[in-house]
């Protein structure tokens, strides 16, 4: 009988810089707004300093993303380039750690060193990338995905508070974009946490908490320059 399970790990690396972009996104400019708002901006304003604060924010992680997973892409491959000269040169002592990792997870000894050398015969450096290094296909770092995952996510992200302030009039601007805001961090919680098989309530809470801070410290100082001036 065929038994077919369905794992969501593939998804992490995409999920991950999605979930991130799509968060940042309305974080970002919801408290943008509000706190623009808050310092007596007109609505041209606020509009304005809110689809800036989309084009740079979107840059911003699809750069920022792109340059910390390619870091991540460099020392795999060097940690993989090594491991392949260890190989060459020295495989003996590369089946005896192996064999060491074998053991630790359960295998004795005699058993373990079978498994080494039938899956160092395989794939000696798929094997070692996999249970000594921790590099798999499915986990591996794309530089490329990250980063278009997060500026498009953050772009989405960030269009929703701005098509509240086109909609809403400004005098009740601030208390509609942060419940809206509030509300779209609490979806992207649930639906994020829906992919990755994680607690619904525990990942909307999450979000909704720190937006909800942020919001509310952006939009202390806009008030505070707003007084000032």
């Amino acid at each position: 009988m065929r038994h077919i399970e369905r794992h969501r790990t593939h998804r992490i690396g995409w999920l991950r810089a999605a979930v991130l972009g799509a968060n940042d996104g309305i974080v970002s400019t919801a408290s943008l707004v509000l706190g623009v708002a808050a310092a007596g901006a007109s609505a041209k304003n606020i509009l304005i300093a809110g689809v800036a604060g989309l084009v740079a924010g979107a840059m911003s992680m699809a750069a920022g993303e792109y340059v910390s997973v390619s870091s991540q892409a460099d020392t795999e491959r060097a940690d993989l380039e090594r491991e392949r000269q260890e190989l060459a040169t020295d495989p003996e002592h590369e089946h005896a750690e192996m064999t060491a990792i074998y053991v630790g997870r359960g295998l004795d000894e005699a058993l373990a060193s079978q498994v080494a050398t039938q899956l160092m015969a395989h794939d000696a450096l798929g094997a070692h990338a996999r249970d000594e290094l921790g590099i798999s296909e499915m986990l591996t770092a794309r530089p490329v995905q990250a980063a278009l995952a997060s500026a498009a996510t953050f772009a989405v992200g960030a269009a929703l508070p701005l098509l509240v302030v086109m909609l809403v009039a400004t005098s009740a601007l601030p208390w509609v974009v942060a419940g809206s805001a509030l509300l779209f961090l609490a979806l992207l919680g649930s639906l994020s946490a829906r992919a990755g098989g994680a607690s619904v309530m525990t990942a909307a809470a999450r979000v909704t908490f720190w937006g909800a801070l942020a919001m509310g410290l952006t939009a202390g100082v806009g008030a505070l320059f707003g007084v000032a001036a």
